[in-house]
C-alpha cells in the first residue's frame, strides 16, 4: 500500500504542477525576471504550498505514525554547511538556467518534448557525478 499511496502522492503533485504551468520554463523565468516583465505566478504557487503544509504537518503532527508506513522519515541533519550551501546554489544556478527544478522536469519528460528530457538526462548525470566530487 506504500507504494500505491507514494505514486498516487507523486500523481496528484504532478498534475497540480500541470495546472499551475511549473513545468513550462517561461513561467519561472518570467518569475525570476524581476527587472523585466515580472510573472507573480509562482509566488502564488509557492504561497498555497506553504500554506497546504502547514496545515497539512499539523494534521500529521498528532500522528504517532504514517497511515501507511510505521514511522515518520523526517531529516535528522540541521547544520547549515558547505555541500548545503555549495548545492543550494547549483541547483539555483540550474533553476534559473533551464527554468526547471527536478519535479516539474520529470513531469514536463513524461508529457513530452525533448528539452525536459535533456533537462532530466542532465540532471541524473548530475547525481551520479556527485559521487565523485568531495565537498
Amino acid at each position: 500500500m506504500r507504494i500505491v499511496s507514494s505514486f498516487l502522492v507523486g500523481l496528484l503533485f504532478g498534475f497540480g504542477l500541470v495546472v499551475s504551468q511549473m513545468i513550462n520554463p517561461a513561467k519561472i523565468i518570467g518569475f525570476l525576471d524581476v527587472a523585466g516583465n515580472w510573472d507573480p505566478t509562482l509566488l502564488v504557487v509557492m504561497a498555497s504550498a506553504l500554506v497546504t503544509t502547514l496545515i497539512g504537518y499539523r494534521i500529521v503532527a498528532i500522528r504517532s505514525r504514517p497511515i501507511f508506513d510505521t514511522e515518520f522519515h523526517l531529516p535528522t541533519n540541521t547544520v547549515i554547511d558547505r555541500p548545503l550551501i555549495i548545492g543550494a546554489a547549483i541547483f539555483g544556478v540550474g533553476w534559473g538556467f533551464a527554468g526547471l527544478c527536478p519535479g516539474p522536469g520529470i513531469t514536463a519528460a513524461a508529457i513530452g518534448g525533448v528539452a525536459p528530457w535533456a533537462f532530466v538526462a542532465a540532471m541524473l548525470a548530475g547525481i551520479w557525478a556527485r559521487r565523485f566530487v568531495k565537498v
